[in-house]
């Protein structure tokens, strides 16, 4: 039942029964149940923001959503490394493997170049991780394109290596005839004085002295391109292409120890040492040849003597004397 409420009069001294309008009544209630209802909902809505209601499915999942954070953040610093790594190997490749074989570097936008494709990440629209998602991806790709990249490269300097492990075997590098007291050596290369003219005119080797019967080296690996007396006035002569540009001559010789065609390995026993031809006593007239041009074969014995017994060698071979062939 609900409460009488009265009100005092003052000037009557009575008490009167307060009777309240059924209009403002209504007001009433309708206030009452607006403020319930904006109550209840924003007590819902603290409820679903809230861990309050918060099942062990969701609060399973909640964690797995932090360990997967977690695990990316750990896995973009993992990359970051290797990316770092990678920019140190592309500037050892470029600066020092390219710059040692003489070959021109990767270009940096070739080896930076971006991913084609502007769908390329797409499945990961919309995801309540979208960025990270796509960040980590993208920098995976990138560092799987540079590492093939790479791997090209180093593909190329290892073939680079073993085309330069064949150049250095086949260019001539040691003497053509044992030299150990560096004595042998009788005429350089250059201007020299004919033995049988007396007139001076250019010797386009290097003339040993020998015994017949001196074993004669091959002095790089290559091709014996010639084993014969058909060139005049170098009497038995055999001629080897190294290629890349280089043949030596090995004149006057006694004996053939290799044929034409027939490959050979530096230090090979091809010959020995004679007076054939147009010669003036028992000797090795020595000759390198590059790209068709005869050299000083004095440049190219680094191989079997030091620094100082080279120097000895040079002070021979820049006498004006007379040569013997």
């Amino acid at each position: 039942m609900a409460k009488v409420k009265y009100y005092y009069d003052s000037e009557k001294l009575a008490f009167h029964r307060i009777r309240t309008k059924s209009s403002k009544r209504i007001v009433n209630i309708l206030l009452f149940l607006l403020s319930a209802t904006a109550f209840g909902w924003l007590g819902l809505f603290i409820l679903i923001n809230s861990n309050i209601l918060e099942t062990p499915k969701e609060k399973m999942l909640e964690r797995e959503v932090v360990e997967f954070r977690a695990n990316y953040a750990l896995l973009n610093k993992k990359i970051d490394l290797i990316t770092e790594v990678l920019n140190e190997l592309e500037v050892r490749d470029n600066e020092i493997y390219r710059a040692y074989f003489n070959t021109s570097p990767i270009p940096q936008e070739q080896r930076k170049s971006g991913l084609g494709g502007i769908n390329r990440y797409q499945e990961f629209k919309n995801l309540n991780n979208e960025k990270l998602l796509r960040t980590t991806n993208e920098k995976a790709d990138i560092i799987a394109k540079q590492t093939a990249i790479q791997s090209r490269s180093l593909d190329d300097i290892l073939d680079l290596a073993k085309g330069k492990e064949k150049f250095l075997a086949s260019i001539p590098a040691i003497q053509p005839i044992k030299n150990e007291n560096l004595k042998q050596m009788a005429s350089g290369y250059g201007y020299r004085s004919d033995p049988f003219t007396k007139i001076k005119k250019f010797h386009s080797g290097m003339d040993f002295s020998a015994n017949v019967g001196t074993p004669i080296f091959a002095t790089g690996d290559g091709k014996v391109t010639r084993a014969n007396n058909q060139l005049s006035g170098y009497g038995n002569l055999i001629e080897i292409d190294h290629g890349y540009g280089y043949k030596t001559r090995f004149a006057h010789l006694s004996k053939y120890n290799v044929k034409p065609g027939q490959t050979v390995k530096r230090g090979d026993i091809i010959g020995y040492s004679g007076s054939t031809g147009r010669s003036s006593g028992p000797h090795l007239h020595y000759e390198v040849h590059y790209k068709g041009n005869p050299v000083n074969p004095i440049n190219y014995y680094y191989a079997d003597i030091s620094a100082k017994e080279f120097e000895l060698l040079l002070q021979e071979a820049t006498h004006e004397n007379q040569s013997l062939d």
